[in-house]
């Protein structure tokens, strides 16, 4: 299996800015797509932002042009640079991973990481 373990969160006052790692470990793997998700207590898991191997990314319309998001395909690393932080960004961010492993055949694979607390208050 592939792990995946997050760093980076933290509190910020509103219009600060965070970096969140996520780095993914295990055995004969081949990571797509990395990324990051958010969840808000009482609320749904969302989308926050993706990157592809290929360097393609997707944005949530809430984040579009305050993070940016980008991997170390060498490292099997992914991460968030978020700016201008705003208090409905506080939430639990989770890393994402999907592609396959190699065992006796290639199997599709993927990953939640345990999140990282992320807290914008004034």
């Amino acid at each position: 299996q592939v792990q995946l373990v997050e760093s980076g969160g933290g509190s910020v006052q509103p219009g600060g800015s965070l970096r969140l790692s996520c780095a993914a470990s295990g055995s004969a793997f081949n990571i797509n797509v990395m990324g990051w998700y958010r969840q808000a207590p009482g609320k749904q898991r969302d989308l926050v932002a993706t990157i592809t191997s290929g360097g393609n990314t997707n944005y949530a319309d809430s984040v579009k042009g305050r993070f940016t998001v980008s991997r170390d395909n060498a490292k099997n690393t992914v991460y968030l640079q978020m700016n201008s932080l705003k208090p409905e960004d506080t939430a639990v961010y989770l890393c994402y991973a999907d592609g396959t492993v190699v065992r006796l055949i290639r199997l599709p694979f993927s990953s939640w990481g345990q999140g990282t607390q992320v807290t914008v208050f004034s």
